[in-house]
Parts: C-alpha cells; structure tokens; sequence
C-alpha cells in the first residue's frame, strides 16, 4: 500500500516561492492501477517523484508497504527504491548497450552474477514480447519497442510499485494502446501496483481502476474511475472527462418539462433511448444539452430532455425501468 499522508512540497525560485503540492492526501492499494491526471503543471511528475523520494517532500509522509520513506536512512532508501521502479516519457536507455544489457544492468549493479542476470533478462524480454531484440540496440528499435525494453528493465529487481510518469506521451494511439495492455498484463501476472501519471484522459479511462485529479498542487477529486466519469464534481474533472464543455443547454419551450438523465454505467451507449421513447411510447422529447462518454462500453455522464407538460409522468415511468440510469425533474429556473 502507498499512502500520501499531508505531503507538501515547494520549491524555492529567482521569482519565489512555489507551491508544487498541497496538503496531498492518497492511498493506494495493493495491486491497484491507480491514475493520477492533471493539465501541464499541475504538479503530476512532482508528486509521483515524491514516492520514490527523487524529491523529497516539504512535510508530509510517504508509506510504501509500510515503511516511512521520508524516515529512512540513506543506505535504507536505496535498498527500498529496488522495490520501486520507474518508465519515463523518454524511455532512458543506455544507447550503447544492446537490450539485454540493459535489462541485465539494474541487476548487476545489486551484485548479480553475470550468467544469472542475462538468464533472468532474457525471460523479462519474453514477457514483454521482445526475446529476438536482445542483441538489438535502443536506436534500431521503434518507439514502442524502446518502452517494452525500458519495462523489462523496470522489472529486473522484482518491484512492487510501478511509477509510469508519462509513459505513453511519446507514443502513437496504436502503440500507446499496446503498451498499456502489457503494463495490465503484467500487473495482472505479477500483482505489481501501478501509478499512472497522465494528462491523457483516454489512458486512465482504458487501464486505470482509480483515479485521482491534480489541479495547481491539489487533489480536487478521487475515486473510481467510473464514478468520477459518471459524476464529475471539480471544474479540472470536467474539463477532463468532457473537453469540449459539459453540455450547450436550449431553451426551455412552453408547456414543456424538463428531466435530467444520469448515466451511472448505463449499458444503453448503443441502445436508441430517446428514439425508443418516441417509437414504443409516444413521447417526443427535445435534447435540451448532453454530456455523456462511453467507457469500457458503458454509458456516463447526464443528458437534459424536454418532454410535455402532458407526458412528464409517462417518462418518468419509462425511465424509472431502464437499468444504469436514474432521472430527475429539473425545475424551471435551473439552466
């Protein structure tokens, strides 16, 4: 388990003072995916390096698997970073070794026998689906395969936590797609937890269980990831979960009702539900506005209708039956 307990940091600048982080409060289970997203600057690559005590906190404290890491001695902290590994953006391989020698590196700095270490490389590059690259350097490899290497080399301490700081950034939407599958397969195999730091809102919708949101230094919000989509509460969330602005809202017709449907994990993404009201009941109803995405083909988000004054009760029963939604009156004044 991880846990951010009150963590500040702040960093002294020619133009002053900067508060990175603020009064963090995390916890992160054992064998969770857990994203943390926010916009440039928002304090993300600060506070995933305050894990790993690459940056030290102002106050606060780290707990990984128990153990204070802002309490450890010097020779303490380097032997408890072995359980704690890192990819990056840039992958950071060492140009001049071929890969297997990359993968063997960590493990020879830990003391490691050569033949042990290039026996335990060549089964990491298998599991990363590159067992012909070994004699292969960094630049004939493509992009993606470059961060299938640098996981490989992540996992030769056999660690507990993955730190992902931007670890897709670099890469195509294919590639990006393939490599997030082998870091969720490999948690799966391995049961190793994962932090992903993204400003991508499509990695953390595709791999991440939970999900915390960065904004100027703060967590303005958390949970499942589910739930932040069907119910963003922070202005950084929803300008996250729906880029393009929440919903574009017309004006209310005379005589007219207006209901708000809440997508909770609704499987009707693919269901006509408005066409089916008009076809099967008879209700004709006006999109007033919408908000809604699709995540792991479940429906989130709300959409605002306009039925007749006539009808409100008729739709509120139809809507009341649908599973994975739930419907409110909206009164007149609400825009």
């Amino acid at each position: 388990m991880i846990e951010l307990s009150h963590l500040n940091k702040t960093f002294q600048t020619a133009d002053g003072t900067v508060d990175a982080l603020k009064d963090i409060n995390l916890t992160i289970e054992d064998g969770d995916i857990f994203g943390i997203i926010g916009m440039s600057g928002a304090g993300k690559s600060t506070l995933v390096r305050c894990i790993n005590m690459l940056e030290r906190p102002t106050s606060g404290t780290v707990k990984v698997g128990g153990d204070d890491m802002t309490a450890l001695s010097p020779a303490a902290l380097r032997a408890k970073r072995r359980s704690i590994t890192m990819i990056f953006q840039q992958f950071n391989l060492l140009m001049q070794r071929t890969c297997l020698k990359n993968v063997c590196f960590p493990m020879e700095l830990e003391g490691m026998s050569k033949k042990d270490a290039k026996k335990k490389a060549k089964e990491l590059l298998a599991l990363v689906d590159l067992p012909d690259k070994a004699q292969s350097y960094p630049a004939q490899l493509s992009g993606g395969q470059q961060q299938r290497v640098a996981i490989a080399r992540a996992l030769a301490t056999n660690p507990q936590v993955l730190l992902c700081d931007e670890a897709t950034s670099a890469l195509d939407p294919k590639t990006t797609h393939s490599i997030l599958e082998l870091i969720r397969d490999i948690n799966k195999k391995l049961g190793i937890t994962v932090v992903v730091i993204t400003h991508q809102m499509s990695v953390v919708e595709e791999i991440c269980n939970h999900v915390a949101i960065l904004d100027e230094g703060c967590v303005v919000e958390q949970g499942d990831v589910a739930q932040v989509f069907a119910h963003p509460q922070s202005d950084a969330a929803k300008k996250l979960v729906f880029p393009n602005g929440e919903e574009t809202v017309l004006p209310t017709q005379q005589d007219e009702a207006r209901l708000r449907i809440l997508f909770n994990g609704s499987a009707t993404a693919d269901k006509p539900l408005i066409a089916t009201m008009a076809a099967q009941h008879g209700i004709l109803a006006n999109i007033l506005g919408a908000s809604t995405r699709a995540f792991h083909e479940q429906a989130f988000g709300e959409m605002l209708i306009g039925v007749p004054l006539s009808q409100k009760q008729q739709t509120l029963d139809f809507l009341n039956t649908v599973p994975g939604i739930a419907v409110e009156e909206v009164p007149e004044d609400v825009q």
